[in-house]
């Protein structure tokens, strides 16, 4: 029963005392000591936050609120306007890659674009004169001009085509006459030949020409087509090593 009276005095006692009102204070969230207000608070976390980052927090007498590039202080008073167009906006930017600084003249720069005219070009090395009606005007007359086509003219001459005369010494078989002198194609056999293992033995001597033309011609010189003592028409149609005459009867006909 004491025990209890006891507590409801300390129970009175405690409400009758003065409230305790906010401060508004903050503890330091790295040593645990009370700060003063909460704007200590915040700017202390906010350093030790960077602290921890690797970076380090500039002073706050340090911090402007001008964003960069604004304000009046920006803008040197001899600066090159603000690009008007695309075109402009490109040169600008390329001149700031190369660092060169804009044109001073008053003249305006020519802008590359595909509808602008081409630029006028005077007594430029390599460009003829012949197509300028106000320079031939200038150096000579109609009447000169017309004497001058008629020279011309006049210097304008068309060779006949003549007949080809005839070979010069002994050159070896025509086989251009040969060819025009045939009409079975290739394949058709004309002429015995007599042996075995004509296509092997054929094969092997084709090889010793660089070209069909060059077995044709001394197939002829010895002999051929009635006779093949080098072995080069095995199937006996006249045209050794495989060599075809129908590329010149095809100019020929062509020609007509």
């Amino acid at each position: 029963m004491r025990i209890a009276l006891i507590l409801v005095a300390l129970t009175a006692l405690a409400a009758c005392g003065p409230a305790i009102p906010d401060s508004g204070a903050r503890v330091d969230p790295g040593t645990g000591v009370g700060l003063a207000s909460a704007q200590e608070y915040e700017r202390q976390k906010a350093a030790r936050e960077a602290a921890l980052a690797g970076a380090s927090l500039p002073p706050p007498s340090g911090i402007v609120a001008t964003p960069m590039g604004g304000g009046a202080a920006a803008a040197a008073p001899d600066a090159a306007p603000a690009p008007t167009s695309e075109a402009e906006q490109i040169a600008a930017d390329t001149r700031a890659a190369l660092g060169v600084a804009a044109p001073a003249t008053g003249r305006e720069a020519v802008q590359a674009s595909p509808s602008n005219p081409p630029p006028a070009v005077v007594d430029s090395a390599g460009i003829s004169r012949e197509n300028s009606f106000d320079a031939v005007d200038a150096e000579r007359t109609i009447e000169e001009d017309a004497a001058r086509i008629a020279s011309n003219r006049a210097r304008y001459q068309v060779f006949e085509p003549e007949a080809i005369g005839p070979r010069p010494g002994d050159v070896g078989p025509n086989i251009v006459a040969y060819a025009l002198g045939t009409r079975h194609p290739r394949g058709t056999q004309l002429y015995r030949r007599i042996g075995v293992n004509l296509e092997t033995k054929a094969a092997r001597a084709c090889r010793a020409y660089p070209s069909a033309d060059q077995a044709q011609i001394d197939f002829l010189r010895r002999g051929g087509p009635e006779r093949d003592r080098l072995g080069l028409d095995p199937d006996g149609d006249g045209y050794a090593c495989d060599w075809d005459p129908a590329p010149f009867r095809r100019a020929v006909q062509k020609g007509q």
